[in-house]
């Protein structure tokens, strides 16, 4: 058996079912977790030499860093989410059933969304909105969504958002206008007399449970949005005064991202349940309970639930706490079991893309400290020798004179310096062989890992190949930016470097895991860089897989577009300065362009007629 190194990064703890270290080394993708079959893994740098071959093949470099999304991961992961549900409504006598939405801010990609929709059809899963874009996003996609699909409307809500969700009932889709602020109650009803559509309502309960962390700055009494208990008894009866009373279905509640623990789950789950009760002893029909994001990931592997780096627990036991808090509440107050909707969204999408980044350089860093003689030089400039300071103290302290105690307390202040100095010298010395190398990677980390840049998020990071070889550098990862924050320095089990190999003058690739929410949203256009090429991977009935689609993403002309730029104007004026110094032949004229169209390509459909076994091509 051969040995891999995959225990360095602690793959198994936060990797698993779905990424091993496999036979050669590599990462292996494993695209239905524990039921993915030897036959069924896909191996990560297969997928990254053919997506160089299939680029190369129309007489292009592939552009680095890569994301490469494995689409059967998502469904795995939907699946699983829905089957949890499942088993424990099953087994604790539940009268209702599941239905989730999945919140499109967390990846806006259009393929993500049309996958989760697609393979959300059976379940009845939909889609939840938080702004007009949004919401046009979503329309779109539940078109080929289940009729049942909740499209759940959240957010700061103006008059052409809520038209606009009336559109979207008034089409067919199950659209639920939710309320997060008492002022917005007077804009639904009015809307909805000018465009004559009835509305489903809901309100946001603003709950006293708390979630600890960064991800629960506003959970509890001071949230940003949600009204409070008597608050939402109030728009239950200023509902029931317009004779709209029946257009209340749905109470919902959210916490924050990456709760941590079980038992604040179901604190929130049994305190929000308690206000569902109420309201439909006061009359309003509801059906519904929301209870909004949180289901987290375990970034660390620890299962600790002890930093926003991790939670301590896993699917089932999320989906058995909600069902039992919602179970035992209704049923202490005679009320039907409500259906449950959670929109989880980090949960869904963050395991099934990988994004891959290539190693450009590696160099040995400059160290900043003082080196050992220096260190002793500074000692004697405060004290000349040393061994004498303990001396000298003695005999400023027993003459007692106003003089020598002055004396006294400068030697002690010179004391301490030394002390201070010569644990400096202790550790500098105990580390004289622990070298840092700076990596520098085709990355831009505002672009990419905006949350690592922004909230200090940890993501997973490991070479995804020569998982044989024993790593011995200790590296730091610079991206091309010329930020001085551009860099990532803190890794997963609080280590300040990563340890990576040799480069050897080969293609050398290390992947950022569990990134797939939040950071394509995130990412802005930092430094005018042209979009990261994504790459859609498939499993195929030959035993190996395909690429579906290659893309460039953005290209240099349309970013600069996006900030007023012309670049047409620019290449004709770049053009007539040139010309006129001399220096606008065919190689200038080609140079520019390809800046211009930097990667400008899209791989078509023809790639599903290709696959690959071992990263081999065997079938055009």
């Amino acid at each position: 058996m051969s040995t891999n190194f995959g225990s360095i990064y602690n793959i198994r703890g936060w990797g698993e079912p779905y990424f091993a270290v496999n036979s050669k080394g590599n990462i292996a993708v494993n695209i239905n977790g524990v039921e993915t079959t030897s036959k069924q893994e896909i191996d990560l740098a297969d997928v990254v030499a053919a997506a160089r071959e299939e680029v190369a093949s129309i007489g292009k470099p592939v552009q680095f860093p890569l994301i490469v999304r494995f689409p059967e991961v998502l469904k795995h992961r939907l699946e699983s989410l829905n089957t949890a549900f499942a088993e424990a409504i099953k087994y604790t006598g539940y009268t209702s059933k599941y239905q989730g939405v999945f919140p499109v801010k967390v990846n806006q990609n259009r393929v993500v969304v049309e996958d989760i929709v697609t393979y959300g059809k059976s379940y009845g899963f939909g889609l939840e909105a938080g702004s007009k874009p949004e919401l046009l996003l979503a329309m779109k996609c539940l078109i080929d969504g289940s009729p049942d699909a909740f499209l759940v409307c959240n957010g700061y809500k103006d008059k052409d958002y809520i038209k606009l969700a009336l559109l979207a009932r008034a089409i067919g889709l199950n659209t639920i206008i939710v309320l997060e602020m008492e002022e917005e109650l007077d804009l639904v009803i009015e809307a909805s007399e000018e465009v004559g559509v009835s509305p489903v309502i809901g309100i946001r309960a603003k709950l006293l449970t708390t979630n600890p962390g960064h991800f629960g700055s506003t959970s509890g009494k001071h949230g940003k949005f949600g009204l409070l208990e008597d608050r939402i008894y109030a728009v239950a009866d200023r509902l029931k005064e317009k004779g709209m009373l029946e257009c209340l279905k749905l109470l919902h509640f959210h916490i924050g991202s990456q709760i941590p623990t079980t038992e604040i789950i179901g604190n929130a789950v049994r305190e929000a349940v308690g206000y569902y009760c109420n309201l439909v002893k006061n009359g309003a029909p509801m059906g519904i309970l929301d209870i909004g994001g949180g289901l987290g990931i375990d970034y660390d592997g620890t299962r600790s639930g002890d930093s926003d780096m991790s939670v301590a627990y896993g699917l089932e036991q999320y989906a058995s706490t909600v069902v039992q808090a919602s179970r035992l509440v209704c049923d202490n107050n005679n009320v039907q079991h409500p259906i449950l909707c959670s929109e989880s969204g980090r949960a869904l999408v963050s395991h099934h893309s990988i994004l891959v980044l290539e190693a450009l350089s590696a160099v040995e860093e400059p160290s900043d400290s003082l080196d050992s003689a220096q260190l002793m030089e500074k000692i004697e400039e405060l004290v000349g020798n040393p061994v004498t300071l303990h001396r000298n103290l003695r005999s400023a302290v027993r003459t007692k004179d106003n003089s020598s105690l002055a004396h006294a307390d400068q030697l002690k202040k010179h004391g301490v310096e030394i002390f201070k100095l010569s644990k400096r010298l202790s550790k500098q010395l105990s580390a004289a062989d622990e070298t840092t190398y700076a990596y520098h990677m085709n990355l831009s980390v505002f672009s990419l890992t905006p949350d690592f840049w922004g909230i200090k998020q940890l993501f997973p990071i490991m070479p995804i190949h020569r998982l044989n070889e024993r790593p011995t550098k200790k590296a730091t990862l610079i991206d091309l930016t010329c930020d001085s924050d551009g860099k990532i320095d803190q890794f997963i089990g609080g280590g300040q470097t990563l340890l990576l190999h040799d480069i050897n003058d080969k293609n050398y690739y290390a992947g950022t895991f569990l990134a797939g929410a939040y950071q394509e949203a995130l990412g802005n256009r930092h430094n005018l860089f042209g979009g990261p090429t994504i790459a859609r991977v498939e499993s195929d009935e030959s035993d190996g897989f395909k690429i579906t689609m290659l893309d460039s993403g953005a290209t240099a002309s349309e970013n600069l577009r996006a900030f007023m730029h012309d670049p047409e104007k620019m290449y004709e004026a770049i053009g007539e300065h040139a010309k006129k110094e001399g220096h606008w032949n065919e190689d200038d004229q080609k140079l520019v362009k390809n800046v211009f169209e930097t990667m400008p390509y899209l791989i078509p459909n023809k790639l599903e007629t290709k696959s690959y076994v071992n990263g081999v091509k065997y079938k055009n």
